[in-house]
């Protein structure tokens, strides 16, 4: 059995994981440790406290009786937050704790881009402007153009977990300019692993989100095959 490990912040759509679980062979297993939280709030301060080291070091210590050929912190504004050489540092301090290959949803979306090869992109996100907009910057460091972005303001990643199938969808076509390639979903908090291919059809286009590309950088560090997975767009075939 090959093993994936996850540190997830708190609660929110961490349910998406047994899903993707799920749709994955046998002898791949996800395993998730919930990292500790200060306060829920979709605010930078917050945020940078979410993915501060120790938060992080803790995790990662309970997941090494799991023996994961690879770990992800699974938050995107928890890392993204710290800016694209803050990110690579912040992921090489849980490798040094756990001892395998260690990233994080932020930089997985970075190489899903890089490996689709789709630029520009727009984003719909949840989070207030402020935080939206680290990301966009986030983004630019690494070479990625976005030429949309929605804010959509929800304060806690709390309220993220409660969007519906629905309202997920719609927060997807809130923003779908005609230049842009791909659609990013930034929040790991917001269920989305079970709408992929109807965000994709309604879009027209590929769309990266959180959880799903978390899993696809897990199982490349892994050094393992990525499945063709429709239920998970595009990303998986």
């Amino acid at each position: 059995m090959e093993r994936l490990g996850f540190l997830y912040p708190g609660f929110g759509a961490e349910d998406d994981y047994p899903y993707m679980d799920s749709l994955l062979s046998d002898d791949v297993s996800l395993t998730l440790v919930h990292t500790s939280v200060g306060v829920d709030a979709h605010e930078v301060d917050a945020l940078i406290d979410i993915g501060k080291s120790e938060r992080l070091a803790e995790g990662a210590r309970e997941l090494i009786s799991s023996e994961p050929k690879s770990v992800m912190w699974a938050c995107t504004s928890g890392s993204f937050v710290y800016g694209l050489e803050g990110a690579k540092q912040q992921a090489q301090g849980v490798e040094d704790v756990i001892g395998v290959p260690t990233s994080s949803t932020s930089l997985a979306f970075v190489e899903a881009l890089h490996f689709l090869g789709v630029s520009p992109v727009a984003v719909a996100a949840t989070y207030p402007d402020p935080v939206s907009q680290r990301f966009m910057s986030f983004l630019a460091e690494a070479g990625i153009e976005v030429v949309g972005l929605v804010s959509h303001d929800l304060e806690t990643a709390a309220l993220a977990g409660g969007l519906t199938g629905h309202e997920v969808v719609q927060l997807a076509l809130s923003n779908n300019p005609p230049n842009a390639q791909a659609v990013l979903l930034p929040d790991t908090a917001m269920h989305t692993a079970r709408y992929v291919p109807e965000i994709e059809n309604a879009l027209g286009k590929p769309v990266l989100t959180a959880n799903q590309v978390t899993l696809w950088q897990a199982l490349r560090l892994a050094n393992l095959s990525v499945p063709s997975v429709p239920e998970l767009g595009r990303l998986f075939q």
